[in-house]
Order: structure tokens, then C-alpha cells, then sequence
């Protein structure tokens, strides 16, 4: 059976529309040098800011998991109120920013609605593109990669653009992204059927499936290395640049997570998902063990060195997402696809935490490549996969 051609307005309204809805990620961690300057707040401020939108999520991610939220209910629903309700809370935050304990709140809230806006865009495409979804998330999950990237430029660009303006301008964008995905798509032809029930037994094949499990430890152990990479960019960066130099060098580095992505969806429709996503993942890998080299090597092979990383640590997520998706029991793919956005992020805290800890005694060169551990751990257990594509591409 083949499927239906997909309007093509469909997925770059997908990509839009994902890209405006988590802008709300950073939208305080752009404005927080500006805010330390006028309340006079320590560096230190922004740590609990970011932990506790991503401790948002993950509380949302599970609380969506396990009441089937995604699966229950109309995918493009969902999104829309979570980024209308994202948005108010990017608003709550710009009127209460004076009060440290409010802000940390709102930024709470804003990771709990993001929870109904990054993996439920991946249902929303997931449903739509039965066939090509590599491709599809590759795109996707770029506009996500570019949206976090987007805090380094907007830091850079923040002594032209008072605080006030950008805060409320990531709100607008929310809103505007659920109102686009809402109104310029509909429901895709064949999609299945929302279930009534929770789905206990369906999220129990992270761990019974054994497709489904090599998917998901191999995202894991990309979620060990990506965002503690992410964070410690700047620190590496750091060592040869300062000011807005470093910003723009960091939203490059980053941002290139956006060529990864979508090239390495391209090259899915080719290759198979699990490939690409192991030789992204083991790039990447071999990126965190180069760390000794490349820290002291000339700028060419430095700025190169990063670029490559930024590009691969980033760009093997699609290809997880798509396999899980694929394997997942259909009626249940939105709810297992978050809870193991849930898992995968408090991994991710674990091992910020850990790092960003280590790193006030322990040199870069001998800590970052400890970040190998997770993309070594994750190929190991994608091995399964790529027998099997490689066995039916013969």
C-alpha cells in the first residue's frame, strides 16, 4: 500500500511551526546578561532557570506519557494550547521578572507546556509522513536545534534589542506557531484512531520490544553527550574568543546541528535511519575523544573540529525518533515517543550537572572525552539495527 501524497504546504507549516513554539526554550537565558546587569542578579542565576524549565519538561513529558495525552486526544489540539498556554507563561515571567522565585516558577510551567509542543509536533509528522519520516524529523528536529542555537545570536544581538522586546517577541512567536499548525494543517488521511484507554502494556515496549529498546538506549546515550555539550560549548569557545565573538562563534557551532539533521535525513532515504543515526553517533563520539588534540590545535582544525561535533551531536535525533516511531505500536506512538523525551532529558540533567560540576577542577581536555561513554553505550545498542537494515538493503 502506498501513501497518499502529502500536501506540500504541510511540512514546512511542521517545521514553522515547531521552530516558533520552542523558541520558548531560551527565551530567558538570551535576556539573563541584560537582567544581571539591571538587577543585579550573580552569573550563577541562570543555572536554576534552565534547570528548572528542563525539570518542567521532563515533569510534563512523563505526566503526557502516562495519561496518553498525545494519543488521546487531537494531536493539533494539543500543540495549540500548549504553545497559547507557553506563550502566557513567557508573558507571566516578563511581568513578574523582578522576582527570582516567580521567574523560576513560570520557567517551571513553560517546560511543562513545551512537553505538548516538541514531541507531539514529532506525532503530528510521524502520522502525516508514514513513509520518508527520517527526512521529515530530520527537518523537524533542525528547526529545534536552530531554536536553541537562536539564544547565542539573540545574547549577541541583545545590545541592540532591549530585554522587554525580545521576551514578549518569543511569545508572539509561540502563539503564532500554535495558531499556524493548527490552522494550516488537518488531519492526515488514515491516521489512527485516538485510544480511550491509557496505554500502560504500549509504553512497556521501551524495554519489551526489543526494536523499540535498541532505539531508545541509543537516544539515551545520545542524550548523555548532547546538552552537556551544548553547555560546555561556550567554555570551550572560551578559550579563544570572548564577548559577542564567542556568541556568534556558539550559535554557528550549534546551529549546525541544523545541517546534520536535515542532511542526515536526506541520507536516510538512502541509507536506512539506524545507519545514519550510528555514524552520526559515533562522529560525534569520536569528536568528544579528539578533545585533547583539538584544544590546543591551529584554528582551522579547532573551528572544524567543533563545527563537525555541532553537526553530529545533534544530527543523529531524528533518525532515533523516526525508528522508535516506526516500531512503536501505532495507536501509542505519541506517548512513547514522550516518555522517552522524559527519560532522555533527566539523563541530560544528570550529566550537566556532573560536567558543568567536575569542570570547576578538572581540566576540558581530560573531562570532555568522558562524554564518549554515552554514544559508545548507545551503539552498542543499536548494533541490532543496523544488522537488520544492512541484511534488508542486500
Amino acid at each position: 500500500m502506498t501513501q497518499a501524497p502529502v500536501p506540500r504546504h504541510i511540512l514546512p507549516v511542521l517545521v514553522l511551526a515547531q521552530f516558533a513554539g520552542t523558541s520558548l526554550w531560551f527565551a530567558v537565558n538570551a535576556v539573563m546578561p541584560d537582567l544581571q546587569r539591571e538587577l543585579g542578579w550573580p552569573a550563577s542565576a541562570v543555572g536554576p532557570l534552565t534547570s528548572a524549565l528542563q525539570f518542567g519538561f521532563i515533569v510534563g513529558t512523563l505526566v503526557f506519557a502516562l495519561l496518553a495525552i498525545a494519543d488521546r486526544f487531537a494531536p493539533r489540539r494539543v500543540f495549540l494550547v500548549c504553545a497559547l498556554a507557553g506563550a502566557g507563561c513567557t508573558v507571566g515571567a516578563w511581568a513578574m521578572v523582578t522576582h527570582y522565585e516567580a521567574l523560576l516558577a513560570w520557567r517551571f510551567l513553560t517546560g511543562v507546556f513545551l512537553a505538548g509542543i516538541y514531541p507531539v509536533g514529532m506525532k503530528i509528522a510521524a502520522q502525516w509522513y508514514t513513509r520518508g519520516l527520517g527526512a521529515a524529523l530530520g527537518l523537524l528536529i533542525g528547526a529545534l536545534v536552530l531554536g536553541s542555537a537562536s539564544a547565542h545570536a539573540l545574547r549577541a544581538l541583545s545590545g541592540s534589542l532591549p530585554w522587554p522586546t525580545l521576551m514578549l517577541g518569543v511569545a508572539a512567536l509561540a502563539a503564532a506557531g500554535g495558531l499556524l499548525l493548527f490552522f494550516g494543517t488537518g488531519d492526515p488521511p488514515g491516521a489512527v484512531a485516538r485510544v480511550t484507554t491509557l496505554q500502560w502494556r504500549a509504553l512497556g515496549t521501551l524495554w519489551t520490544d526489543g526494536r523499540v529498546r535498541a532505539s531508545v538506549l541509543g537516544y539515551f546515550g545520545h542524550m548523555w553527550e548532547l546538552y552537556t555539550m551544548w553547555v560546555m560549548v561556550p567554555l570551550v569557545l572560551a578559550t579563544r574568543l570572548s564577548g559577542t565573538e564567542l556568541s556568534w562563534a556558539a550559535f554557528w557551532v550549534l546551529g549546525a546541528g541544523l545541517i546534520g539533521c536535515a542532511g542526515g535525513g536526506w541520507l536516510a532515504l538512502r541509507w536506512g535511519s539506524a545507519r545514519v543515526a550510528t555514524l552520526q553517533l559515533a562522529t560525534s563520539g569520536l569528536c568528544c575523544l579528539a578533545t585533547p588534540f583539538a584544544l590546543d590545535a591551529p584554528a582551522p582544525l579547532f573551528y572544524g573540529w567543533l563545527l563537525l561535533w555541532g553537526t553530529t551531536v545533534s544530527g543523529d535525533s531524528p533518525q532515533f525518533s523516526t525508528l522508535t516511531a516506526r516500531n512503536a505500536p501505532p495507536q501509542a506512538v505519541g506517548s512513547v515517543l514522550t516518555l522517552t523525551n522524559s527519560i532522555g532529558f533527566g539523563i541530560s540533567i544528570v550529566s550537566i550537572l556532573l560536567f558543568v560540576s567536575l569542570a570547576q577542577t578538572v581540566r576540558l581536555e581530560a573531562l570532555l572525552p568522558w562524554l564518549a561513554v554515552g554514544p559508545a553505550l548507545g551503539l552498542w545498542a543499536m548494533a541490532r539495527l543496523v544488522r537488520e537494515e544492512s541484511t534488508a538493503a542486500a
